[in-house]
């Protein structure tokens, strides 16, 4: 199980999120620097205890309507081949040193444990307390014959969103993983979803509402 260590992130996560927030193709621009503040999320663990992985949700109230965002946060001890385009930033952090900060949806390590949730193999953990289980967060997949391995991944960003296409070992079948990255408290896929992971994020008043963050599809 991962350990939540309650220390200090030089620069912290939403300093961070600050730039690299406006450089994606799913950011809503206000015209104006973000003013961002962290209301939501939930953490996987790793099971070899390596990479940190956290779902974050964040809101953006520097516009006349506050946007709400998901961010999926990939943590290292040393940079991942191959993903310089998928670097946040760095960071030194108070007990565990430099650590190197991601885009989760580009790490294997991350995706796997994604899919794992959709497949009721990972349980989904409370954001800021340790070996802790988040009973908030639900996640299912109607999908027979599928297992929690993959065989390969690829990502790719749009205005809408981020879609991850993920083939897995048993039988080779592809399905599209859509991270919501601009979080609609209350959304609903609809019946052509195979399957999703819902978590609260906060309503404009601030009251968390059942949220989809991800929503899983056929793929041929």
């Amino acid at each position: 199980m991962a350990v939540i260590h309650r220390t200090t992130l030089t620069p912290t996560k939403l300093e961070l999120l600050a730039t690299w927030l406006p450089a994606q193709p799913w950011y809503r621009s206000t015209g104006q620097q973000p003013e961002l503040d962290r209301t939501g999320g939930f953490r996987l663990d790793d099971p070899k205890g390596e990479v940190g992985i956290e779902f974050m949700v964040v809101t953006d109230i520097s516009g006349a309507q506050p946007a709400t965002y998901q961010v999926l946060f990939s943590y290292r001890d040393a940079p991942l081949a191959g993903a310089d385009d998928a670097l946040i930033g760095t960071t030194e952090h108070g007990v565990l040193g430099h650590r190197w900060v991601y885009d989760g949806a580009h790490d294997p390590v991350v995706v796997a444990q994604l899919f794992a949730l959709l497949a009721g193999e990972a349980e989904p953990q409370m954001q800021s307390t340790s070996d802790t289980p988040d009973p908030s967060v639900t996640a299912r997949l109607d999908a027979s014959g599928i297992t929690a391995e993959l065989a390969s991944f690829t990502t790719a960003h749009s205005p809408d969103g981020t879609e991850i296409l993920v083939t897995t070992a048993s039988g080779r079948r592809g399905l599209a993983l859509h991270l919501n990255r601009v979080l609609q408290p209350g959304q609903n896929a609809g019946s052509q979803a195979l399957g999703h992971v819902t978590a609260p994020a906060p309503l404009p008043d601030g009251t968390p509402a059942p949220t989809e963050f991800v929503v899983v599809h056929a793929h041929p």
